[in-house]
C-alpha cells in the first residue's frame, strides 16, 4: 500500500508556467495533491510566473489551512518570491518557515524612494510642536 502513497506525489515537475492561462487547473492540482495528504510543493520547475500564481498559492494555502494542515512551498522560483512579496503576502504564504533570501534588500525602486519608513522620534523643532500656531504658519 505504501508505493501508492509515493506515486501519489506531486513533485510538480511538469509545472513549468503558471499564469493565467492555466491557474485553475494548477489549482486543482494542489487542491487535489493536497487532498491525498501532500503539504510540500516542490515548485523549482516553474520558469514563468504572472499575478495569477500568486492567487494560486494563497489558495493553496487556505485550502491546507482549512485542512488543519501545513502547507510547505519549497525552492519558489525568483519571478514568484519577487511577485509574492509584490503583493505583500510573503507572511500569508511563509509564516514561519525562512524569509526569503535573508539579509537581501529588495531591488530600489524610485517609485518608492518618497515612502521611507519613519524610525525614531519626531522632530520636534520642525514640526514646532507645541510652538504659536500662528508662527509655524508661512502665509502671513
Amino acid at each position: 500500500m505504501s508505493t501508492a502513497v509515493a506515486e501519489a506525489i506531486d513533485d510538480f515537475k511538469s509545472l513549468t508556467t503558471l499564469n493565467v492561462q492555466n491557474a485553475t487547473a494548477v489549482l486543482e492540482r494542489g487542491l487535489a495533491a493536497l487532498k491525498a495528504g501532500q503539504t510540500v510543493f516542490d515548485l523549482r520547475y516553474v520558469l514563468t510566473v504572472d499575478s495569477a500564481a500568486v492567487s494560486v498559492l494563497l489558495a493553496w494555502e487556505k485550502a491546507a489551512q482549512d485542512a488543519g494542515l501545513k502547507l510547505e512551498l519549497k525552492n519558489l522560483p525568483p519571478a514568484l518570491q519577487s511577485l509574492t512579496k509584490l503583493y505583500g503576502v510573503c507572511s500569508l504564504l511563509f509564516p514561519t518557515s525562512v524569509q526569503l533570501e535573508p539579509g537581501e534588500a529588495a531591488p530600489a525602486n524610485p517609485q518608492h524612494e518618497e515612502f521611507h519608513a519613519v524610525t525614531g522620534q519626531p522632530d520636534t523643532a520642525k514640526l514646532k510642536v507645541g510652538a504659536d500656531p500662528e508662527a509655524a504658519h508661512h502665509h502671513h
